[in-house]
Parts: C-alpha cells; sequence; structure tokens
C-alpha cells in the first residue's frame, strides 16, 4: 500500500476501473460502503459497492483493495459474485451522504456535502475523515464557499433527511456515461431516486431512461407530471419512447401523445403501429438523410453531429424529396468509410452502395440479425413496399431487442 495516496476523495473514485493482479479490469467503483457510528467517531469503511460486466453491482471488502491512485483501483483478485444488498447498518457514500445538510459548529456556517474523504488508519482500516461542505451561494456569486473540515466538525451527516437535495450527486452523474448513471439511479433508494430524478433536466433524464429496465422506466415516468413525462418523452430516441408508451395503459399512453409535440407523437405512433419485435418497430425513424444534389462534405458534416450513436452515423441514406421519414424514394446508403476517401466536392450520389436488397418493416428479429451479418453492415435501411425510407434499423436496436428481459441486471463473466 505504499504507493496509495494517504486522502482519496469518494466522487473521484466514482468510475475508475479496477483491475486485479494480472492487470485485466474486473469491474469499476460506483461507490463506497461504510458503517457510520456517530459524529465523533470517524467512520469505517467496509467496501466499494463495484458493477461488473452485465451491470451486476457485488460488494468487495476494503481487505480485498491493495493499492488506489490516480486512475485505478487494485484488488487481491478473487471477486464475490453475489450481487450487493444494502444492510441497515451500512450508508453509501455517494448515494446517501452528498447533498446532506449540515453545520459546522465552530464557525456557525451551515451548507451541502459535496464530497467525502477517506484514509488509512493506524490500524490499516480505512475511515472517513474530511468533509468537503458547501455553503448557499450569496450575493451575485454563482457557488458558495466551500470548506473541507474533519469528520467529528460536522454535525448532521449521521441523521437521515426526509428532503434531501440531489445538486452533488446530479453533478456526478452527469460526469458519466448514460448507461453508468442508469445504473447508479436503479440502485438508489426511493426517496433518494425521486431527488434525484427531479433535478434532472429533460434531455439528461431521456438519456438516462433509454438505459434503464422497463420497469425502471414506467416507476420513474408514473411520477413525473404529465407535462414533464411528454416533454422527456419528446427528448427520448422515437424508438425507445415507442417501446416506453407501449408499456403504459392506453389511456396513459394516448395522454401522453397529445401532449407531446405533434411531429414527435406521430413517429412514435407510427413506430407503434408495427409488429413488436420487427423491423418496423425498433427502427430509428431519424437517420441521417440526404438528397441526390449533397456533397460528401455535406454528408461528413451530418454524420459530426455528436447526438448520432456510431451506428447511426456510419451511413447516409440518399432519397428523392421529401428528405424526412415517410420519404421520398431510396436511391441508396453511402458507407461513411466510403466517403472519407472521396474529394469533399463530390457527389454523394457517386458513391452509392445499391446492391443490396432492403428490410422491410415486416421483418422479423432473425430476418434483420442474418441481413446485418450478410452485408457486414451495423445498420441498414427499412423501406416500404414503393421502395420509400421509412427509417433505419441499427445493431443496437437489435441487440436490445434480442437479448433475454433483465439482461442490464445479469451478470456476464469473462476470462
Amino acid at each position: 500500500m505504499s504507493t496509495t495516496p494517504v486522502r482519496v476523495y469518494a466522487a473521484r473514485l466514482v468510475g475508475l476501473p479496477i483491475f486485479d493482479p494480472q492487470g485485466d479490469q474486473v469491474a469499476k467503483v460506483r461507490d463506497l460502503v461504510v458503517a457510520v457510528r456517530s459524529e465523533v467517531n470517524q467512520p469505517r469503511v467496509l467496501g466499494m459497492v463495484a458493477e461488473v460486466f452485465g451491470r451486476r453491482r457485488i460488494f468487495v471488502p476494503m481487505t480485498r483493495v491493495t493499492n488506489i491512485d490516480a486512475g485505478q483501483v487494485y484488488t487481491t483478485g478473487l471477486l464475490n459474485m453475489r450481487r450487493f444488498e444494502q444492510r441497515s447498518t451500512e450508508t453509501l457514500v455517494i448515494g446517501e451522504m452528498l447533498d446532506r445538510q449540515v453545520t459546522i459548529p465552530s464557525s456557525g456556517v451551515s451548507g451541502t456535502v459535496y464530497d467525502v474523504a477517506m484514509e488509512q488508519a493506524r490500524n490499516r482500516d480505512w475511515v472517513l475523515s474530511r468533509v468537503a461542505v458547501q455553503e448557499p451561494a450569496k450575493g451575485l456569486r454563482r457557488r458558495g464557499q466551500t470548506h473541507v473540515v474533519e469528520w467529528r466538525d460536522v454535525v448532521g451527516l449521521t441523521r437521515r433527511e426526509q428532503t434531501q437535495g440531489a445538486t452533488h450527486l446530479v453533478h456526478a452523474l452527469n460526469e458519466m456515461r448514460p448507461a453508468d448513471a442508469a445504473s447508479m439511479i436503479h440502485d438508489l433508494p426511493k426517496e433518494r431516486r425521486t431527488a434525484v430524478v427531479a433535478a434532472l433536466d429533460d434531455e439528461r433524464l431521456a438519456d438516462v431512461l433509454e438505459e434503464l429496465p422497463e420497469e425502471d422506466q414506467v416507476e420513474i415516468l408514473s411520477h413525473l407530471d404529465s407535462e414533464r413525462a411528454a416533454d422527456v418523452l419528446e427528448e427520448m430516441s422515437a424508438d425507445d419512447a415507442a417501446d416506453l408508451i407501449a408499456e403504459l395503459s392506453p389511456e396513459a399512453a394516448e395522454a401522453l401523445l397529445s401532449l407531446m409535440e405533434p411531429a414527435e407523437a406521430d413517429d412514435v405512433r407510427r413506430l407503434m403501429s408495427y409488429v413488436e419485435d420487427t423491423a418496423g418497430a425498433m427502427m430509428t425513424p431519424e437517420p441521417v438523410i440526404l438528397g441526390p444534389d449533397a456533397t460528401v462534405a455535406d454528408a461528413l458534416a451530418h454524420v459530426r453531429n455528436p447526438e448520432l450513436t456510431p451506428s447511426l452515423a456510419a451511413l447516409v441514406y440518399v432519397c428523392r424529396p421529401p428528405l424526412e421519414t415517410p420519404t421520398g424514394r431510396l436511391l441508396g446508403v453511402a458507407h461513411i468509410q466510403r466517403l472519407l476517401r472521396e474529394p469533399p466536392s463530390t457527389l454523394v450520389a457517386g458513391a452509392l452502395d445499391d446492391s443490396m436488397e432492403n428490410l422491410k418493416p415486416e421483418a422479423t428479429i432473425d430476418q434483420v440479425a442474418a441481413h446485418l451479418a450478410t452485408y457486414n453492415m451495423v445498420a441498414a435501411p427499412v423501406v416500404d413496399e414503393n421502395g420509400h425510407l421509412l427509417g433505419a434499423v441499427t445493431v443496437d436496436d437489435l441487440l436490445d431487442h434480442m437479448l433475454p428481459a433483465g439482461w442490464r441486471d445479469r451478470a456476464v463473466r469473462h476470462g
């Protein structure tokens, strides 16, 4: 442990990879588990909540942690893969301590906790030693003054609050990938989850919802007021929104669709009209569509959009106007890899791949999988009987529908 820093802050640990002695990554840090005894005695850090492949949460005792540095955590290697279940005597540092209202009696300062530090005691146990507190903003300042004090100098960390804020936890979640943030939200206590959902902006909440199991999606959506629920659904990709709305009662679904922007609602209704688990039901109605006069430079500018997934950015679809699905007749697709080898001023139409058959909306999952595998594609167009482009099926859409129910909660063992 000689290279381990003297003090480690919890918020900086979240997301760090955990390696075994052979240097293979086996998990990611998601939280710290502590036993809080009193506001005088420093809580002992029992271990880490770690996420293994497949999003299973497990417990890694601190006795198995051999080293922590700026970018990774090392363990003795053997991990117990049993799912982590929090005990009543345990507290999660990130999930439950951040945003607690506390007071520093010596100065009379009150504020919220934005980080907690741990360090090793003389007996080699890890303990929580410092608390970082932020005062409310005053005057023209956007942020209040911050203080880092000893654990024993703070009052309020041992009591449970009925109305705990979520500002600092939301900040931590916003630094994560949507899938990782969804995994953390999934495991939060109910009251804490409600506060976090209320504090997330609509776009971020939409990103997170797309990564959650269906039962979590429905639960979260049901606790939002109708106007906000409709706004969040508009921020989701149409195929994910359609899958979620399909889980609601017909009355609730229609109420939300009526509150959405007409164009967004039309896309969702169209996807819901197809038979479940067909190309039409799983396709994305907003691929990159260009007219026959578009240049390679135009295509490359469109696929630079950071909101596009890698699979959607792999192809552009050249159609006759109008250029929105269901659109004009599909002329062909152009592979971005091919366009990167072409002069920017040339027409995309000159580099079309029109040699493959197109998917029909009624194509089954197996047919879609076989199609992508046959042509070595990560995306493919879906067209109607007259050749009009309806949307595109991507490999990530396919995997979401092919994997068994509850796959997000299952662990996949590697090695």
